[in-house]
């Protein structure tokens, strides 16, 4: 009787020691919650939404127009912080609006969603890119924080000096970033096209257009090279956004930027992947530009300590 009663007890700890087990499994988030392993935020700088998505046939932007068979767009979404280049690509990769200096001399206040998956990953540097048209974006690679400057920072390929500008032409850009993924393989890319705001600074509204077309054929370029690499097919994130957008016309009109006009704050989110919808338009959620880390951060399974923006959960399956 004595060694029925042992045999039982043994049983009853077993049992509630593997239920426990159990619960405690359930309360962690599994590593492979997404198929999506790598994430490529390409940042088209400065298209008026009117020029893209609610042009009257959306003629300037065909190739997104059939890719969105494959992904999400999100017709209200918005940068409500300040509309300039580094202060809106600043906040899509922390999470946090800030208005920097424009001009590139002020690092980030805060760490990216790439510094932070580097530290939290243990991976090497070149797993993670800043590869920009313009050289004042390599302030993108660290941050003002004591604990993160200086650290965990991404490989960068921005600009070039050699035209005097710091500037270069986006199939420049273009061509770095096949390299780059194809010599590497990072698991996370920021990239930034910058002809269609350079056309619009010059006022030239010819090249403004044909630099949105060309941009458009550049993201249809970039996803069908993305399917082309065994190490992204079927398991990568494409996000297309815009730093900031343009004046209406009723507040100076297509050449410039940076006040809070609905021009310049309605932009783009455009989005394909493994853990995304298909063929998918969202009006709803009050998404805006710090959603993006988070959204991002959300995907490759990684904390971020700093962002202010929400997960873009209408997007997800």
């Amino acid at each position: 009787m004595k060694k029925i009663f042992m045999y039982f007890a043994m049983s009853l700890s077993l049992f509630s020691c593997s239920n426990n087990d159990n619960e405690a499994q359930a309360k962690v988030e599994p590593k492979d919650k997404y198929q999506t392993k790598n994430v490529v935020l390409l940042v088209v700088d400065g298209p008026r939404i009117s020029e893209t998505w609610e042009a009257a046939n959306k003629e300037n932007i065909p190739n997104r127009v059939s890719l969105l068979s494959q992904g999400v767009f999100i017709s209200n979404f918005k940068n409500n912080g300040t509309t300039n280049t580094n202060p809106g690509h600043s906040a899509m990769c922390s999470g946090v609006y800030e208005n920097i200096k424009n001009n590139g001399t002020e690092l980030p206040g805060y760490p990216s969603v790439m510094q932070q998956w580097l530290k939290f990953s243990g991976a090497d540097k070149t797993k993670a890119w800043v590869i920009a048209s313009k050289d004042k974006l390599e302030v993108l690679n660290d941050c003002k924080l004591a604990d993160w400057k200086g650290k965990f920072q991404p490989s960068v390929d921005c600009g070039v000096s050699g035209n005097g500008s710091g500037y270069r032409e986006d199939a420049v850009t273009m061509a770095n970033t096949k390299d780059v993924m194809k010599k590497y393989s990072p698991n996370m890319i920021v990239i930034n096209l910058k002809d269609v705001d350079s056309n619009g600074h010059s006022n030239n509204w010819a090249g403004y257009i044909k630099a949105i077309k060309t941009t458009d054929a550049s993201i249809k370029e970039l996803w069908d090279y993305i399917q082309s690499l065994p190490a992204y097919k079927d398991k990568t994130t494409l996000i297309v956004s815009n730093d900031h957008g343009r004046h209406i016309d009723a507040n100076g009109g297509f050449a410039e930027h940076g006040d809070d006009c609905a021009g310049c704050r309605h932009i783009e989110f455009f989005a394909m992947g493994p853990d995304f919808k298909k063929n998918t338009t969202i009006s709803t959620g009050n998404y805006e530009q710090i959603d993006i880390a988070s959204t991002i951060a959300e995907l490759l399974r990684v904390p971020v300590q700093y962002s202010k923006g929400k997960i873009i959960k209408d997007a997800f399956k």
